[in-house]
């Protein structure tokens, strides 16, 4: 197929490939940068000698990290939060995309839904009248109040809307027919058919959750019930005091605030690094397919 390409467009690929490659290598110079702070001895990395690869290679900065109980809390309790809301992003995305993907004949009331959904995106009530909701409920200084806020991913549900709208209606009319319900028919059609869009949205979701730290600084009053992004943001943004007050001797030379930093920053992007290539296969197709709109 390539012999076939005319002279511009070799040149135009020649051209997206050199881009997209320092585009990506941007993105993972920092990544790797930070990896090689976290394998560098305290004093390599004060004097500014590490930059791409390790200096005075020592896994004391991860040592450390493992070693503090605040650190597992923390972990927990994002693992827990992602067990817990991506699965009800992805319920609640199902049961609301498939209504909206119908006709105007079939849902009459879709139009309204979906308006009230897009404004949502558009316009927020501001921060005060979100906390004093959340306030209200009863849900400060508790683990729902990291999943109950976020429970309708609205940029998700658009996604999924477009892409039900893209299978064929005969499918569901012939299922109808044979007597399905509509229950039936989301969940024995609609989603085994829709598995990139839904990987790509689970993705997302994914993300989402692990990576959100406001919400934890803002909805609770206790550090130990922080997730671990709020965590590391109290760390990487105030100082760490118990590192420089430590009288564990042996860590003295090796470990810095910075190495440790840098240790934990490396250590919570992890979950996503591993987790993403298995879920990358899928997400071109379903992105650009959900993003189709009539």
């Amino acid at each position: 197929m390539n012999k076939n390409l005319t002279r511009p467009r070799k040149v135009f690929q020649v051209i997206n490939v050199i881009i997209l490659a320092i585009l990506a290598l941007l993105c993972l110079l920092p990544l790797l940068n930070l990896l090689a702070i976290s394998l560098s001895s305290s004093s390599a990395v004060t004097t500014g000698q590490v930059s791409f690869w390790p200096v005075d290679f020592t896994l004391d900065s991860y040592k450390f990290v493992l070693e503090k109980p605040e650190f597992y809390r923390a972990f927990g309790i994002s693992v827990a939060k992602v067990f817990v809301g991506v699965p009800l992003n992805m319920l609640m995305s199902i049961m609301i995309a498939y209504p909206l993907s119908r006709t105007k004949a079939e849902f009459r009331a879709r139009n309204a839904y979906m308006w009230f959904f897009l404004i949502t995106m558009v316009f927020s009530g501001g921060l005060v009248p979100w906390y004093i909701v959340i306030s209200k409920l009863g849900l400060i200084d508790s683990f729902w109040a990291l999943i109950l806020p976020v429970a309708v991913p609205v940029y998700n549900v658009v996604i999924l809307t477009n892409f039900f709208k893209g299978i064929p209606k005969e499918i569901e009319e012939a299922a109808l027919i044979d007597g399905a319900t509509y229950w039936q028919v989301v969940w024995r059609i609609f989603v085994p058919l829709s598995k990139a869009a839904l990987a790509s949205i689970m993705l997302f979701a994914i993300v989402n959750h692990w990576n959100s730290w406001f919400e934890g600084l803002i909805l609770m009053n206790r550090p130990e019930n922080y997730p671990l992004q709020s965590y590391l943001q109290t760390v990487v943004v105030n100082r760490d005091v118990r590192l420089m007050t430590s009288q564990n001797a042996a860590f003295i030379t090796t470990v810095s605030e910075r190495t440790s930093r840098a240790a934990q920053v490396f250590t919570a992007t992890l979950p996503v690094l591993v987790v993403y290539p298995f879920l990358q296969k899928y997400f071109t197709t379903g992105v650009v397919l959900g993003g189709v709109k009539e």
